[in-house]
């Protein structure tokens, strides 16, 4: 094997790598950056748990076919002049977060995406080669899942199996409890509430994944109950007056429930005309916020006869998130700065 060949100056051996990541975007909305991204997203085993050759004729054969142009037209919904939801929020956080740690001049921080660019690999390396010798990564999932973080872990280790030095590493494999997370959760809510009162339900939506790998023993679904169960507390709020829902589910297999999209056609015929909705599991807003709850599920409530739909948006680059992303990095990086 080769490894990668890197020069390191004495002198930057305290320098410390500050990564944060998050799922990935297309380079644009369009059908042939589309097939490349779902290409990659869908390939990674961990996303997708069927035997591998069963799974590539069903997505070579099928998916990346049919999916890529429906993909791009929701994607050219949100995109934004700087470029997608996500890559614009996500690049932001990380400034906020550099400018944090500006006055430590031992500290960088960068973001990367594990499906797309900026890539994992690409990243590292420009963090390696401008002097990091200790490395962080924090992956933007609050709650842990195989197919998210640790999918996140597979490609630094990937990528650290070319490399023959390597640095110092910390990995937050999850932040679902944490203090600061669930009070910047419960403020979001609390300031929509003030500014716009309150709904009959507060819904509380996640990213769906396969009934299966909670079976297997991954813990996302016990950490996002209770994520939704801190917070429902701390606003001071009963069982009765909030609902926990799991959303994008793809594919026939069963998915975590209930779902979301099935959770709203039925509410108001159970008498529930106004629903507030927000996602945890999202650090920053993107299509699966934008345009499939605030849009396509938006359009599920009012369409079963729900009168008052509101989305209460992903804590994107609020200061308290921010804050919050500090102090989590911060308690990393006791021991090294």
């Amino acid at each position: 094997m080769r490894f990668a060949s890197q020069k390191f100056d004495h002198e930057d051996q305290s320098k410390i790598g500050v990564l944060i990541t998050n799922l990935g975007t297309p380079a644009a909305p369009t059908k042939g950056a589309l097939r490349a991204y779902l290409k990659e997203f869908l390939s990674d085993p961990r996303v997708v748990e069927i035997p591998r050759l069963v799974w590539m004729l069903i997505l070579h054969g099928i998916i990346l076919n049919v999916r890529p142009a429906r993909s791009a037209e929701a994607y050219q919904s949100v995109w934004l002049e700087e470029g997608s939801p996500l890559m614009v929020h996500t690049q932001n956080q990380a400034a906020e977060l550099q400018k944090i740690f500006s006055n430590d001049d031992r500290i960088m921080v960068e973001f990367a995406m594990r499906y797309g660019e900026p890539s994992i690999k690409s990243t590292l390396t420009k963090m390696l080669d401008a002097g990091a010798r200790k490395l962080l990564v924090l992956p933007l999932y609050p709650q842990y899942s195989g197919s998210t973080t640790a999918s996140t872990f597979d490609a630094i280790a990937e990528d650290f199996t070319t490399r023959r030095w390597l640095p110092d590493f910390r990995f937050i494999s999850h932040y679902h409890d944490r203090p600061e997370y669930v009070s910047a959760i419960a403020s979001s809510i609390q300031s929509h509430w003030d500014a716009h009162g309150r709904a009959e339900k507060l819904m509380f939506s996640f990213h769906g994944v396969p009934k299966s790998y909670l079976e297997n023993g991954d813990p996302y679904h016990c950490e996002c109950l209770k994520s939704a169960r801190l917070v429902a507390e701390q606003l001071g709020i009963s069982k009765e007056e909030y609902l926990v829902v799991f959303q994008s589910r793809f594919g026939y297999a069963e998915w975590l429930q209930p779902y979301c999209d099935e959770t709203l056609k039925s509410l108001p015929e159970q008498g529930v005309k106004s629903v507030q909705l927000v996602c945890p599991g999202f650090a920053a807003d993107c299509l699966e916020t934008i345009e499939e709850i605030n849009v396509e599920n938006r359009g599920y409530f009012l369409g079963a006869g729900g009168e008052s739909f509101e989305y209460i948006p992903a804590l994107n680059s609020d200061p308290e998130h921010i804050a919050m992303l500090e102090s989590l990095i911060r308690d990393n990086l006791t021991d090294w700065v």
